[in-house]
Order: structure tokens, then C-alpha cells, then sequence
């Protein structure tokens, strides 16, 4: 009697951890895909800053150029979304973008526009 009880129950922890060796895998894969999604989401709704001075302007792109040791030059996508605050948004003006990376497209999500050095408020 003792045996078959012990039986009965080595068979039933063999079934227990294969269960679990079976369970473990796919919920780290599910644990893994659902950071990922995460992760691009956030990615998607982060947005960084260039600060710089308009060199180039129309109604599709804004193009911004940073001097000095660094100096960079970079062309956003303008779209109906964006926003412009602090002044009018015009050539030669000193800014800051807001831009997020959609694809290989940078995309200017508001503009804050700098008073010129005369111009203190």
C-alpha cells in the first residue's frame, strides 16, 4: 500500500515540473513581447530637444543649424500638429525643437521660439 502511494505521488510531481518546465518559456516570451511593445510605445511618445537657429523654413520642413565646436544641422518634418510658442517663426530666429523620430523622419512637435539678445522680457 505504502508503495503504490509512493508511486502516485512520483508520478504526480513528474507531472507537476513537467507542467512547469513547459509553463515557464512562454511566459517569459509573453513577459518579453509585452516590454517590447512597452518599450516602442515609449519610444514613440519620447521626444528630445535641438536648440539652434532657423536657416531654412516652408510649409513641409524646418531646418535648424547649431554652431560652434558640435555644430549640426538638422531638418524636421512640420506638420498640423506643431505647436510655436513665444513669438513668430521666421528665419534667423534662435529656437528650440521639440522633435520626436518617427522612422528616419525627425518630426517637430513644438517650437519655442527665443527672444533675440536685445530683446529681453
Amino acid at each position: 500500500m505504502k508503495q503504490g502511494r509512493r508511486a502516485l505521488a512520483l508520478c504526480a510531481m513528474i507531472a507537476l515540473i513537467a507542467m512547469t518546465a513547459t509553463a515557464v518559456p512562454a511566459m517569459a516570451e509573453r513577459k518579453s513581447g509585452a516590454s517590447a511593445n512597452a518599450t516602442s510605445a515609449k519610444a514613440k511618445q519620447t521626444t528630445r530637444q535641438f536648440t539652434g537657429v532657423v536657416t531654412a523654413l516652408d510649409k513641409t520642413s524646418l531646418t535648424v543649424e547649431k554652431g560652434g565646436k558640435n555644430a549640426r544641422t538638422l531638418v524636421f518634418t512640420r506638420n498640423a500638429e506643431m505647436r510655436t510658442v513665444g513669438g513668430d517663426l521666421e528665419k534667423d530666429s534662435r529656437v528650440t525643437v521639440h522633435y520626436r523620430t518617427e522612422g528616419r523622419e525627425l518630426v517637430a512637435v513644438r517650437v519655442v521660439v527665443k527672444p533675440a539678445n536685445g530683446d529681453h522680457q
